[in-house]
């Protein structure tokens, strides 16, 4: 069956397979300059606490040991920055993502830290990566995932370029645990979120197909199998904050 035949979904919306990647693209297009800006509105800034605990739980070396961190659908450079000032000097990160635009604003970022040096922008589709079999010791991904359109191609991609003894961490919105706080949180998510991305972006829509997103992504368990059958080791995962993410974990071994 070819992805003519297949559909996946968009948010709520059912679409083509060979259309999702499209779709996704112009959602990061439209939001690319204020995406950062947005994050923190969002999450009241808990997505810096989120990605200080992905990055310490990665630990990169603080020695001047190569260690070389591929962080996939990364474009604005958060968590190769965070990487980056916490590691030693035999660190670097490779920034990959498929949409241009947010690679852009990560150059620019870059440049203003003074970290061109630790950090590289490498335009690619994460189902499909052009590095070499095991060329990384770390992969990372965080809030990336659910947009890939076929997440086995990407989980299997990811296992391939990890070195033996390398260790992939995604970081992802998950289901809320806490009674009360799942009310809320869609209370909030499915009003506040779009008009938050009206008013800052000057786009409701894009913002509304993320919050619709979150709901498609498969629970920890289920994405935990998918990392398994991956042919990922030792598999684990952390919720935090009540659940609204999860923070999951698998070695290549």
């Amino acid at each position: 069956m070819d992805q003519t035949d297949q559909t996946t979904h968009f948010g709520f919306r059912d679409v083509p397979l060979g259309e999702k990647q499209t779709l996704v693209n112009d959602v990061f297009h439209s939001v690319a300059q204020r995406y950062d800006l947005m994050n923190d509105l969002m999450s009241a800034g808990l997505h810096r606490v989120w990605k200080d605990i992905m990055i310490n739980t990665l630990n990169p070396p603080k020695s001047a040991a190569p260690f070389a961190l591929l962080d996939v659908a990364g474009g604005t450079g958060d968590i190769s920055f965070r990487a980056a000032r916490k590691a030693g000097a035999g660190f670097h990160a490779t920034v990959c993502d498929i949409n241009g635009d947010m690679l852009e604003v990560g150059r620019q970022r870059a440049l203003k830290q003074y970290l061109e040096d630790k950090v590289s922008f490498v335009e690619g589709n994460a189902e499909k990566l052009a590095f070499p079999d095991r060329s990384f010791d770390a992969y990372t991904i965080a809030f990336g995932i659910r947009n890939v359109p076929q997440i086995e191609l990407a989980l299997a991609e990811a296992y391939r370029v990890l070195k033996h003894g390398g260790r992939f961490l995604c970081l992802e919105f998950s289901t809320v645990e806490v009674p009360g706080l799942d009310k809320l949180y869609d209370l909030f998510s499915f009003n506040v979120i779009p008009q938050l991305g009206r008013a800052v972006t000057g786009d409701a829509e894009s913002y509304r197909y993320l919050v619709e997103s979150i709901r498609q992504f498969p629970r920890p368990n289920a994405f935990a199998e998918m990392i398994s059958a991956a042919g990922f080791s030792r598999v684990s995962w952390q919720t935090l904050s009540g659940g609204i993410v999860a923070l999951h974990s698998g070695w290549r071994l």
